[in-house]
């Protein structure tokens, strides 16, 4: 990139897609943002508002931002969206994630 050219944009896939491998492997399309993580919960935020994974083991494998593709390692238990519909619950869930 010579200095007169402008930074590439960010590209974020519109369509959101979950593929579940054998609760093993979980691939995500449309993601936003990675907000947080650890092994046993990742929160997402996607096109279609914000997505928790819950597990045992996580582990980030493949983080393409400009894609908008997340790859999460682990065993999987639980995937929940959470967005403007359930309030009550977003409040809940952001009040323990920042104490």
């Amino acid at each position: 990139m010579n200095y007169y050219e402008k930074e590439p944009v960010q590209r974020v896939q519109r369509e959101h897609v979950v593929t579940v491998n054998n609760r093993k492997e979980l691939e995500i399309t449309g993601v936003k943002e990675v907000d947080s993580f650890d092994n046993e919960e990742f929160l997402l935020e996607t096109v279609m508002g914000y997505l928790i994974v819950r597990g045992q083991n996580l582990q980030l494998k493949n983080l393409d931002v400009g894609e908008g593709l997340v790859t999460i390692k682990g065993k999987v238990y639980e995937l929940s969206y959470v967005d403007e519909h359930s309030q009550e619950k977003a409040k809940g869930f952001f009040s323990k994630l920042f104490r």
